[in-house]
């Protein structure tokens, strides 16, 4: 019979294409070759798609596939994926990738994907949209305020003081549509506020800037089984700088990841996946999502990043909570392109 072919889409254009190239690798190198055939789809810096060889997604960087691909892989056109593939894998990350863009031609295409549809995974993308959401259903999320270039250019000192006055000092600036904390600044003083809108509107348009939160960081891989979402083992993430950085995430030996937690007493373990669970539903997710948020030392829970999908680098927060609910990479994998296939079998419309 003839395998279900899974185009495991991988690279991109986003600042996160990096994190994507691991975290596709992994997808394509654990998919179950008894029921799928994986068909590798790199996208490059300009958006283009290409068929490309195992011995391209072995390599160490998207510069290092970009530069081989004329004379090893081959060049597929939007409307030739169909063609190529049964389903989509999306192991994009960031912009253009897990925003609801590449979901939008995916939906033209008739093409099902993992994740949820246009609309949650754009809300997945834009923190300052979903902390108005979340805080609307009386979910905790972190005091801030979101800053419009329009308005710093024109007034810096008038809006720094509004931010110093409102929030004090330590505060955090970050762009709303960027994740992996990059463009993040820990502000501790005055010149660093400037500093920290300046790097964040390196990103975006407008600058998100949060209090500081003093307590535990988490998270929590939210997965549905037949149709109901469940939060599966939470972990606690020490990191070993300020906070939680680009090179804490991911480079070996930069952080401290403890699941099930060892600092989150058991019963705010339990209302943590509560409120993971209530996020995911309230933005729309499907399928599996992660939750990040912080345990504060006066007990609050607050959500700080829904995000409607999961790196999934071997040692990902993904597999080391599935793994505490014994299941294995393929395991998971399978199930999450068999929850994919249900969703859009049942969908009305675009999903």
């Amino acid at each position: 019979m003839k395998k279900f072919r899974v185009g495991v889409i991988l690279g991109g254009i986003s600042s996160e294409r990096e994190v994507s190239l691991n975290s596709g690798r992994n997808v394509h190198d654990n998919l179950d070759r008894e029921a799928f055939e994986p068909i590798p789809i790199f996208m490059d810096g300009e958006g283009r798609l290409w068929n490309i060889p195992w011995q391209l997604i072995s390599q160490n960087t998207t510069t290092d596939i970009t530069e081989r691909l004329e004379k090893e892989a081959r060049r597929i056109s939007y409307e030739g994926l169909k063609g190529e593939i049964d389903f989509a894998f999306i192991s994009l990350h960031g912009k253009y990738g897990e925003d609801g863009c590449l979901q939008g031609l995916l939906e033209l295409l008739r093409i099902p994907y993992t994740g949820p549809g246009v609309l949650a995974s754009a809300l997945g993308m834009d923190k300052h949209i979903q902390q108005t959401i979340l805080r609307a259903e009386g979910i905790g999320v972190p005091e801030s305020s979101i800053v419009r270039e329009e308005a710093w250019r024109s007034d810096p000192d008038g809006v720094a003081k509004a931010l110093r006055d409102h929030f004090g000092f330590p505060l955090f600036t970050k762009p709303p549509r960027e994740g992996s904390s990059i463009g993040v600044t820990l502000v501790r003083d005055e010149a660093s506020l400037t500093r920290g809108i300046e790097e964040a509107l390196k990103w975006d348009r407008a600058v998100l800037v949060e209090e500081f939160l003093n307590g535990t960081e988490f998270s929590s891989i939210i997965l549905e089984e037949e149709g109901e979402p469940r939060a599966l083992e939470v972990t606690e993430i020490t990191p070993q700088s300020d906070y939680f950085t680009y090179d804490d995430k991911y480079m070996p030996g930069r952080c401290r990841k403890f699941t099930p937690p060892k600092n989150i007493p058991p019963d705010a373990v339990a209302a943590i996946k509560q409120e993971a669970v209530r996020a995911f539903k309230v933005l729309g997710f499907r399928s599996y999502g992660r939750i990040d948020g912080f345990y504060l030392k006066d007990g609050r829970i607050l959500i700080t990043d829904p995000n409607s999908a999961s790196g999934m680098a071997p040692s990902s927060f993904f597999f080391e909570q599935a793994a505490c609910g014994g299941m294995l990479p393929t395991m998971i994998i399978s199930r999450l392109i068999e929850n994919a296939r249900i969703i859009h079998q049942e969908k009305n419309g675009p999903l």
